[in-house]
């Protein structure tokens, strides 16, 4: 009879799961968020701790962190989402007329539609049209972005084109030290080989030229070098690059064969008076020659800038210069996963194509806007100030992103009697 019959052997275990997957690691969301998220609960359940509260420095989560959102953004999104509000709820005419747009690239007129698998057309145009205005004139074309559910969906599909070989021939990508435990992660799970540079922590975090050399010297001996990922403004160590630096960045990817891949979330958030925002595509335009023709995929997204929209996962990539048979297995693979949220693509449409004097949205976008960004430099200063004023820890100027990264000088006696600890727990 089927009830004495014993219960069948697990075909997945950890013996036979696939590795890579064991493998990987996302530390923020890792153990510790673990435990903060039971402590949450039981705090409200009437647990007694030493503590009333747990604030989360894991994740550049802004709204949950209570940053006001921007009143553009959620009325557009609401209007495409229910329309009739469009009529009923007085909203400023830009809104009105943006939704009606939108709606009209949308299938049937509905955000519940799916889009292209590169995303809603109408919006790649307003997203072509920033990079465009953004760069000073240099051209983006429409039909080399593709939307993406946030920034992280879009890195990942770049970084699953990369992947090629085993062994000494296995595709390695050089990523930043300190990261963004999103790369460490990708490559571990599409099991290619990360390739550490680390960043200068004593001049501000920059990349130096010869530490690109050591880590890609070191790196061909165990794997193939094919790209190098670039963080700027930095994640997490609140850095700007130089331009110079970039270009610096730019001759060395060039003279060893590289792919660029940047990762340009923060580019809103710039709090220092002597750094700017530079993309790697206009730097590399503005070099010219070669430099003008190298293959670079840079990624966006309404996380974080001063939209923080982290929930809607919205983003884009743009990759230029790829072969076009490239390009056609790229768009091949994202046909896969259908299309990204709708709804994120709606909010990555109004922070390219954000409101501009004359338009009835625009003083109140602006003040938004400009509040969030003066409260993230407040806290930027507040932070790196209170860090500094603990023994044991020092940290650099936070000048832009979302984050700062102290360094801690532990006390010489705490590291013996840590090594006599370890040395007992061997015994």
């Amino acid at each position: 009879m089927s009830g004495d019959m014993a219960a069948p052997a697990k075909v997945l275990t950890m013996d036979t799961l696939n590795p890579c997957i064991v493998k990987m690691e996302y530390s923020v969301r890792g153990p510790l968020v673990i435990r903060a998220t039971e402590i949450q609960k039981q705090l409200k359940e009437g647990k007694q701790f030493p503590f009333k509260e747990v604030i989360r420095c894991n994740i550049g989560d802004c709204h949950a962190m209570e940053q006001q959102y921007i009143t553009f953004i959620r009325q557009v999104v609401a209007c495409c989402t229910y329309p009739p509000l469009m009529e009923t709820a007085g909203f400023p005419a830009d809104v009105v007329a943006r939704a009606k747009k939108l709606l009209g690239g949308c299938g049937g007129g509905s955000l519940g539609a799916y889009s292209d698998s590169s995303g809603v057309e109408v919006i790649r145009k307003d997203i072509a049209s920033y990079i465009t205005r953004r760069d000073g004139g240099v051209k983006a074309n429409s039909d080399n972005i593709m939307l993406s559910t946030g920034a992280s969906d879009g890195i990942k599909s770049i970084l699953k084109l990369l992947r090629q070989g085993d062994g000494q021939t296995k595709t390695g990508i050089m990523i930043p030290i300190p990261q963004y435990p999103l790369y460490s992660a990708t490559i571990a799970e599409y099991d290619m080989q990360q390739v550490g540079y680390y960043l200068n922590e004593e001049n501000k975090w920059s990349l130096d030229s010869a530490e690109l050399k050591r880590s890609i010297t070191e790196a061909r001996k165990v794997c193939n070098p094919r790209a190098i990922v670039v963080i700027n403004p930095g994640n997490p160590t609140g850095s700007v690059l130089t331009r110079q630096n970039i270009e610096d960045i730019v001759r060395f990817a060039n003279e060893e064969g590289l792919v660029v891949l940047a990762d340009e979330v923060y580019q809103d958030n710039v709090y220092v008076p002597d750094r700017e925002f530079h993309s790697f595509k206009k730097v590399m335009s503005e070099m010219g020659g070669a430099y003008a023709h190298m293959e670079l995929a840079s990624f966006h997204s309404v996380s974080k800038g001063y939209m923080g929209e982290c929930g809607y996962r919205g983003g884009y990539c743009e990759y230029v210069n790829f072969d076009p048979d490239v390009v056609a297995m790229l768009r091949k693979s994202i046909t896969a996963k259908l299309c990204p949220s709708v709804s994120g693509q709606v909010t990555m449409d109004c922070v390219a194509a954000y409101p501009v004097p004359g338009d009835p949205s625009y003083d109140l976008w602006l003040k938004e806007k400009t509040n969030v960004l003066d409260t993230l430099k407040m806290k930027a200063k507040m932070t790196v100030e209170m860090l500094n004023s603990l023994p044991g820890i020092k940290c650099n100027d936070v000048q832009g992103a979302m984050y700062a990264f102290p360094q801690l000088v532990f006390p010489e006696k705490a590291i013996e009697k840590a090594k006599v600890c370890m040395t007992c727990s061997l015994i």
